[in-house]
């Protein structure tokens, strides 16, 4: 028994000396635990505000506002320069001036200002207006991959023309959607489901009627200078790199082929060629990609005159306005759209959208009043038809013109040409910052191009600008 004690009294001993010194130990943090020598952890420091977490002040202002007290330039001193425009052998004799006061909306000065004149793309400035005026400016159209059976998908178009063939670019307009993103995505959707191998259709119904418009010349789309305008396509139909590069005679089909391509390059195997079905309606969707918001392509169009855009954006004015979505419905939603904004477009005549095709007929003083609705600040929805035009001798259409006039950087007007035909219509600021708006339309101009009837319509602009006028 004794013995047993001391045994026990000895493991007693060695149990306290062991707490005893891990206590030790954990004291001056050699092992863990909880007590320590250590000074306290002080309270950390509050979490720090970030700049961008505050509510933003208003942005400071590059202008002031244009001041309604600055006189309206004398009458007779702004006719006589349309006189000198209107006589200029340069234009030929068919030339329409309109020059109105932004403010006011007065006539200021004109040459047969109501007179019917082919508008050339100055038609575009209505496709601009009517699309702003009834869409949802931060629309995107939908490109969509649908499940029609176990072994069939089909690529439904929603009117996005501007498909990257690889992968989209968040920070463009042309190519914001990218028919490999829309791959990848159906091949992950399909991965899911156990398919390698699958037959691809093409909808593109959400478009009708003809593709190309019997006032366009033929050659056009071979030129490079429109495609046929359907509901699919990747960069705008063309067939290699350039703004004139020509078209697809079918861009929903080269875009399925790509599409196809793409497919086979993340192991997913199409079989056959790509082939054309009727409205694939509430088939399951697998994947999507969304193009650009609704206003940045107006811009898109506005600047760079595209025709093929413009013409898409029409057909979607047609669908919201229970139209068809074609040539005839998109030119009849535009006017329509035009003259519920109080426009009398009676004399009106557009035979397309975006002004290519044959037999469009506006006034001068027509294309002034639109333009004014654009600058008036009881149309805010409008406004952005008016950034979207090209900035004189800066951006777009006139980037390479006013680069050594006045003008510069304080005319934003719209283009347009044809053979024979050249017109701009937009706003400029006079000498005493009075901001006017004019139209000239020249329908007869001498053989020779479009230099000359530019020289005289960009020198007559730029006397405007330089008017002290009073």
């Amino acid at each position: 028994m004794a013995t047993a004690a001391r045994v026990a009294g000895v493991g007693a001993l060695v149990v306290v000396l062991a707490a005893g010194g891990y206590a030790t130990a954990d004291a001056y943090d050699v092992v863990p635990g909880i007590v320590t020598l250590a000074p306290p952890v002080p309270d950390p420091a509050p979490f720090p505000t970030a700049p961008g977490a505050v509510e933003p002040g208003a942005a400071p202002r590059a202008l002031g506002d244009l001041d309604p007290q600055v006189p309206l330039p004398a009458s007779g001193q702004l006719q006589a320069l349309v006189d000198g425009l209107a006589a200029d052998p340069r234009l030929g004799p068919g030339v329409g001036v309109a020059v109105v006061d932004q403010v006011t909306g007065e006539l200021l000065a004109g040459n047969a200002p109501d007179a019917g004149r082919v508008p050339a793309s100055t038609a575009k400035i209505l496709t601009g207006v009517a699309a702003l005026t009834v869409l949802d400016p931060e629309a995107t159209l939908a490109t969509r991959v649908v499940r029609i059976d176990g072994g069939t998908i089909a690529i439904v178009g929603g009117g996005d023309m501007m498909l990257a063939a690889g992968a989209g670019d968040p920070g463009a307009v042309l190519g914001r959607a990218g028919l490999a993103d829309l791959a990848a995505r159906t091949a992950s959707a399909l991965a899911l489901q156990g398919t390698t191998s699958v037959r691809l259709l093409v909808d593109d119904s959400l478009f009708t009627g003809p593709t190309t418009s019997p006032g366009w010349d033929p050659a056009n789309v071979g030129e490079g200078f429109v495609a046929p305008v359907t509901s699919l396509g990747v960069d705008v139909g063309r067939l290699r790199e350039g703004e004139y590069a020509p078209r697809s005679t079918d861009p929903s089909m080269q875009a399925a082929a790509v599409f196809a391509q793409r497919l086979g390059e993340l192991g997913v195997t199409v079989d056959g060629s790509p082939s054309r079905t009727a409205s694939v309606g509430d088939a399951p969707e697998l994947a999507r990609v969304e193009s650009a918001p609704l206003v940045d392509v107006v811009h898109y169009f506005l600047e760079t005159s595209d025709n093929t855009v413009t013409e898409v954006v029409s057909r979607l004015v047609a669908l919201d306005g229970g139209l068809p979505a074609s040539f005839d419905g998109g030119t009849q939603a535009v006017l329509r759209q035009v003259a519920q904004l109080g426009v009398d477009v009676s004399g009106a005549r557009l035979a397309d959208a975006s002004g290519l095709a044959d037999g469009s007929s506006l006034s001068p003083s027509l294309l002034a009043e639109i333009v004014r609705l654009t600058t008036d600040p009881a149309h805010p929805e409008l406004r952005d038809v008016a950034l979207g035009m090209p900035v004189a001798g800066l951006s777009g259409t006139l980037a390479d013109r006013y680069t050594r006039s006045d003008a510069r950087g304080v005319v934003r007007a719209k283009t347009g040409s044809l053979p024979h035909v050249t017109s701009l219509a937009g706003t400029v600021l006079d000498a005493q910052r009075r901001q006017l708006v004019f139209a000239v339309m020249a329908d007869q101009t001498p053989d020779g191009g479009q230099w000359a009837p530019r020289q005289a319509i960009d020198g007559f602009v730029t006397a405007l600008a330089a008017c002290g006028c009073r």
